[in-house]
């Protein structure tokens, strides 16, 4: 069983430059690690932690992202100026997915499971001992 992360408080983040800022409002979240070649592609990293909320409670307060269709699900939004992914929007879900580390205070919203493991890299293995998903794991 997954459970979601409970937001109290709305919550801040942005971009490395800080050209783009968001605000996530308070509720559920769902959080994992996604070990899929995308999000390594697209973070320059063997993992990617992302929370997802409906696209309703989430909001930019400055800045306009860059758009990325990555795949005929998909887009992904990120800064033009410093390249920071801020955003995975499926096509058929009400939930986005928001990149956990762009987060003013990105240990308020751990992860609580994996996804995409049949994607992970051999030479990188986390020591927790959350739930692994080979394919997109639970519907929460």
């Amino acid at each position: 069983m997954v459970e979601p992360v409970v937001l109290s408080v709305a919550l801040e983040g942005g971009c490395l430059c800080g050209a783009l800022r968001y605000r996530v409002l308070p509720g559920a979240a769902d959080s994992a690690y996604c070990h899929c070649r995308m999000c390594q592609r697209a973070g320059g990293s063997p993992v990617m932690a992302w929370f997802s909320v409906p696209a309703a409670r989430f909001a930019y307060i400055k800045g306009v992202p860059s758009v990325y269709r990555s795949s005929s699900a998909a887009i992904r939004e990120f800064c033009e100026r410093c390249g920071s992914p801020i955003l995975f929007r499926p096509d058929d879900h009400p939930k986005i997915d928001i990149a956990t580390a762009t987060l003013d205070e990105p240990a308020l919203v751990p992860p609580t499971y994996h996804i995409w493991r049949m994607s992970r890299l051999p030479w990188f293995e986390t020591t927790d001992a959350l739930p692994r998903f080979d394919d997109r794991g639970p519907d929460v």
